[in-house]
């Protein structure tokens, strides 16, 4: 199956989601004379550049060419580093990634598995010769060495690349220094395995053993003479890694860091800056209690600075814990049925706002990620924005309607802003809150612009999007109802309905081929309050529920034929679809299930323990929850609803016997569906031809699936 080189599909496939050529990855200058960051040279071109604009006047200049650097030679990754990017869902080539000193002068970055530094002032780039294949290298604050991890072992060289040497060297083949374990990487948040102290002298190492991780393998059917890949996954219910964490000097010797690891075990959070001792914030296993400790690093000693408890579970925030400049607490906490910034013991937001993430700390005022809270004067649907946040109040920096986030040093300020009827993000540079410069963007423009409308549906208002298609009468009323195709994903961390005009290119182009297309944000979504979050807990069925209440209410205002709704997902979203068709087949008639979680015992522990417990003592969650138990296969035989199951072969995430075992249980109970299995494809869906076509094979089924044309 093909199509035009210029239509949307092998657009949207060729461009990775018209996110190649865009801006990323912002480094401002503490001296204010330069932005530092990532991109590529078009909307096409995989591999990233690091790049420097000067705030002075001259201009952006290329710091560090990927090609150049490795001559014209193919870019090889290594298994460490391919489950890395998996991790973070990083789809690019070339720089993808790279850190600076305090000064940002100095910058280091893994290319290929070696080690270059690039000076960001002269531009001058060397390979340092060191083991590799090299992961994370990060310099130490005062530029004189960089620290990387190789083989498992967190090693040190000097910035000339003298003196190379192991600071902590793995005991077994089980364990690592300096890597984020597999929970921590895809559900904590945290990419990182080591942090330098703010005098350069030592270092916070994260150890992590696998050894009591169950072993599961992924095998390539495709290829039966490949030998399966060993991966450790901890299942819910089953042990994690043993993660400790140690001070180490750059002469090698050791202090371990203590605190109740058997009561706490999860390392959240590692926050070390001149402002205050290092910071860690642990949690318990069911995530109900957490801990921030300050640490001694002469004696490993830790005493605890703050405490949190929740009767559901605890939310962990980008950029908290930390420390104010003058030695005061940041946090983000749920008050009063509001998630708030704290600074110290006092709350500076209330109810109006809805805390995302802290961005940036001075003596003047925080820089926080926000959504209207519940009592916010007007409802701002799918918006997330940047505000100034201090004792005397709050004040929005992202003027327009949007979706917009920052980086922020001393007065300069980077925002990133995507807007609803503009293509792609608009990255402006601020100083003094007066734009100096904007960083231009190379990706494509997509040939298509959504028809969007953001509404609320149901009493419980829950934030929706409608997509009519590009030619559909205008006078809606007048019109004949279109089919309908729900496309959500639903679930926690997954936020769909946003103001920004990129998100809905796909739903767009699904409602060009005759669909109403709906997109809803129920109970469990982010950007709302804590308690719309929590509704889910130990059941995700109600996902479902909010998903039929906005669809009902909508009916009422908009052409939608309830006698022809479809579902489609992909991961939670495509649990959510699959749930859809198997448990109200009255409301759904068809359903596209990607990647689903089908029995909730399969997925990780951080993550599904957190919204249902622990499978030994909350079994019944579980069961309620799953889709491969008889709670969603016992509808009588007139009921069943066509399903489509895909599933990448590679997948480590979602890994493809929640495929299979949905598909036994749909065979054992006589109820017909078909299966798309992704050779080689992992949770993401990066290859080409596989993103295009998997698109007009869904299109597909879905005609088929309604009876239309």
């Amino acid at each position: 199956m093909t199509t035009e080189p210029d239509s949307f599909p092998r657009q949207h496939a060729r461009t990775q989601r018209f996110t190649l050529g865009a801006p990323r990855a912002f480094t401002v200058a503490p001296d204010a004379s330069r932005v530092v960051f990532l991109r590529s040279d078009s909307g096409t071109d995989r591999a990233s550049s690091l790049r420097v604009l000067d705030l002075d006047g001259s201009g952006e200049r290329v710091t560090a060419d990927p090609r150049a650097l490795l001559g014209g030679a193919l870019e090889h990754l290594s298994p460490e580093e391919r489950a890395r990017r998996e991790r973070t869902r990083e789809g690019g080539a070339g720089i993808v990634g790279y850190a600076t000193d305090k000064a940002v002068e100095l910058a280091s970055f893994a290319l290929s598995g070696r080690l270059f530094t690039a000076g960001l002032r002269t531009g001058t780039v060397r390979e340092l010769t060191v083991p590799g294949p090299v992961i994370d290298p990060r310099p130490a604050p005062d530029g004189r060495h960089v620290a990387y991890v190789a083989g498992g072992a967190l090693r040190v060289v000097g910035a000339g690349g003298e003196d190379d040497r192991a600071l902590a060297e793995p005991e077994s083949e089980t364990v690592s220094y300096g890597l984020a374990e597999f929970a921590a990487a895809e559900e904590m948040g945290r990419h990182r395995g080591f942090w330098w102290s703010p005098e350069s002298d030592r270092l916070l190492v994260a150890r992590a053993d696998d050894a009591p991780v169950q072993q599961w393998w992924i095998s390539d059917p495709a290829h039966p003479g490949r030998e399966p890949a060993r991966v450790r996954y901890p299942a819910a219910g089953t042990p994690n890694a043993d993660v400790r964490l140690f001070v180490i000097t750059l002469d090698g010797s050791r202090t371990e860091i203590s605190w109740d690891r058997s009561r706490y075990p999860y390392l959240a959070r590692v926050h070390w800056s001149a402002a205050g001792a290092p910071l860690l914030l642990v949690q318990a296993r069911d995530q109900r209690g957490q801990l921030c400790l300050a640490v001694d690093p002469e004696s490993g000693s830790t005493r605890m600075v703050h405490a949190d408890e929740d009767p559901s579970w605890l939310d962990l925030f980008p950029g908290v814990p930390c420390w104010s400049p003058s030695g005061q607490l940041v946090r983000i906490a749920d008050e009063g049925g509001a998630r708030v910034l704290a600074v110290g013991e006092r709350p500076l937001t209330g109810a109006q706002l809805h805390v995302r993430a802290v961005l940036d700390v001075t003596a003047d005022d925080v820089l926080v990620s926000a959504s209207a809270g519940e009592e916010a004067a007007e409802p701002e649907i799918g918006e997330t924005h940047v505000y100034r946040v201090n004792e005397l109040g709050l004040e929005r920096v992202s003027p327009e309607p949007g979706v917009h986030t920052a980086v922020r040093s001393g007065d300069v300020t980077v925002l990133v802003s995507a807007e609803l009827h503009r293509p792609g993000s608009r990255v402006r540079v601020l100083r003094g809150g007066e734009q100096v410069a904007e960083i231009a963007s190379y990706a494509e423009t997509p040939g298509i612009s959504p028809r969007v409308t953001l509404t609320e549906g149901g009493a419980r208002r829950i934030p929706c999007a409608v997509l009519m298609p590009t030619d559909y009468p205008r006078d809606t009323a007048a019109a004949a109802p279109l089919p309908v195709l729900l496309d959500p994903y639903g679930g926690p961390h997954g936020q769909r309905v946003m103001a920004a005009h990129n998100a809905y290119l796909t739903s767009q182009w699904f409602a060009d081929q005759g669909f109403a297309v709906v997109v809803a944000d129920g109970r469990g979504t982010p950007g709302r309050s804590p308690g719309w979050e929590k509704a889910i807990h130990h059941d995700f069925t109600v996902t479902l529920d909010d998903q039929i209440e906005a669809l009902q209410d909508l009916a009422k205002t908009h052409p939608l034929d309830l006698d022809r709704v479809a579902v489609r997902g992909w991961s939670y979203g495509g649990y959510l679809s699959a749930l859809a068709v198997l448990r109200r087949p009255d409301v759904f008639h068809a359903g596209i299930a990607g990647a689903p979680v089908t029995d909730w015992r399969l997925y990780d522990t951080h993550y599904t323990e957190r919204y249902l417990g622990d499978p030994a003592a909350d079994p019944a969650s579980y069961a309620h929850s799953s889709l491969v138990t008889d709670d969603g296969l016992t509808e009588p035989a007139e009921q069943h609803r066509p399903l489509m199951i895909v599933h990448g072969l590679a997948d480590d995430n979602v890994v493809v016997a929640h495929a299979l075992r949905l598909s036994s249980a749909l065979l054992a109970a006589g109820r017909p569906h078909e299966v798309l299995p992704l050779s080689g494809v992992t949770h993401m869906t990066p290859q080409e031809q596989v993103a295009e076509n998997l698109l007009l094979l869904q299109v597909d089924f879905l005609k088929r699936s309604l009876g239309l044309d």
